[in-house]
């Protein structure tokens, strides 16, 4: 997986899904995987905590639920064609945005089209940009992918800037991390 990448994903909530995905996630424990790897519980159902794993970070889905004002600061912003190794530039799926100023990156953010939504994921904005950074990414993401709604999961100050640009806070999930023995 890319880094910063779960390896698994539940995708489905309730009873009937979860024993299924327990018994995936044992999968791979038995298996040889190297170094450490994760678990997005996207439903915040899934304990892990007695097969050897840490609780990573707890975080909320947020969706966009209002038009963003233009952008208030002076950030301007590029679509990126070509980068580090791993990245699906070639997916027209995918957007990858850098915020500069001058010839300096302050921010970014990726958009991912999939399942009827866009995912915005990777944001990168110091704080006082932060909501700013936030707003111009809803933007962008509506040029790029029209007519689509927009969310992601965020949590401490990344949340609080996503909820002052127009997000709503959602539901719970879980990101847990295990270590190879």
């Amino acid at each position: 997986m890319p880094r910063f990448y779960p390896n698994v994903v539940t995708l489905q909530p309730g009873k009937a899904v979860l024993a299924e995905q327990r018994e995936t996630i044992d999968i791979l424990m038995k298996s040889n995987l190297p170094g450490r790897w994760s678990v997005k519980d996207s439903f915040n159902t899934v304990d892990l905590s007695r097969r050897g794993f840490d609780l990573l970070f707890e975080a909320h889905w947020i969706r966009s639920v209002m038009p963003a004002a233009g952008p208030s600061s002076d950030i301007e912003w590029q679509r990126e064609t070509k980068g580090a190794a791993g990245l699906p530039f070639d997916d027209p799926d995918f957007a990858m945005f850098t915020g500069r100023r001058g010839f300096q990156v302050v921010a970014g953010g990726m958009l991912y089209r999939a399942e009827g939504v866009v995912g915005l994921s990777n944001v990168v904005a110091d704080a006082a940009d932060a909501p700013a950074v936030w707003r111009s990414l809803t933007l962008l993401a509506v040029q790029t992918f029209p007519r689509l709604p927009l969310v992601g999961y965020e949590s401490g100050r990344e949340l609080e800037a996503a909820e002052a640009a127009g997000f709503e806070r959602g539901d719970k999930l879980r990101i847990w991390v295990r270590s190879k023995d």
